[in-house]
């Protein structure tokens, strides 16, 4: 299991559309992913389930992931993440 926190700096946070672009990110892989903050974790590869947790630019949120691919999943979200792209 891969654990990494991590900082929201989209300029819009987790609004819909880059929602829908993280959960295309973390489906890319056959880990687990999930989000954590507030004590609320969620699918990352559930679009409703991310769209439940409301994070704004700014917070600070957990990454994890668990598989055979966990390290390159959670390597590909933090970078989505921080800066927008895969």
């Amino acid at each position: 299991m891969v654990k990494k926190s991590v900082k929201i700096h989209l300029t819009d946070g987790l609004e819909a559309r880059p929602v829908a672009m993280l959960v295309q990110v973390a489906s890319q892989y056959e880990s687990k992913v999930y989000l954590e903050t507030g004590g609320k974790r969620v699918n990352a590869k559930s679009i409703m389930g991310m769209m439940s947790l409301g994070a704004d630019i700014g917070k600070e949120i957990t990454v994890i992931c668990e598989g055979g691919d966990e390290e390159e999943a959670a390597a590909s979200v933090e970078r989505f993440l921080v800066g927008g792209a895969s």
